[in-house]
């Protein structure tokens, strides 16, 4: 009666052991869950906050100052204008054939 008693004893502790570790695995992944939709809800207000800069960056009229302002570009018109042509490509092309 005694081997059983010890045999159930050390079953009850083995048993109340895993319990515990059990219960510290449990709330140490719920404060990791936590942790990580606290991280999650950050990102998304950065992901918005950079989601309006970029929208308020590409404005037409932004984007006409800088290339102005940095890049020197000029607005396009006839007086300024060279076209270029290819002699050897339009007199390869055939003028009359079936398409």
């Amino acid at each position: 009666m005694t081997r059983l008693n010890v045999v159930m004893l050390i079953m009850l502790l083995a048993s109340s052991i895993y319990l515990v570790r059990v219960s510290y695995d449990a709330r140490r992944l719920f404060a990791e869950l936590d942790k990580a939709q606290s991280e999650e809800r950050l990102l998304d207000i950065e992901f918005e906050r950079l989601k309006t800069e970029k929208q308020s960056q590409a404005t037409p009229s932004r984007v006409e100052k800088t290339a102005r302002e940095k890049l020197a570009m000029r607005t396009a018109n006839p007086a300024i204008t060279q076209y270029v042509t290819y002699a050897k490509a339009a007199a390869s092309t055939p003028t009359g054939g079936t398409r």
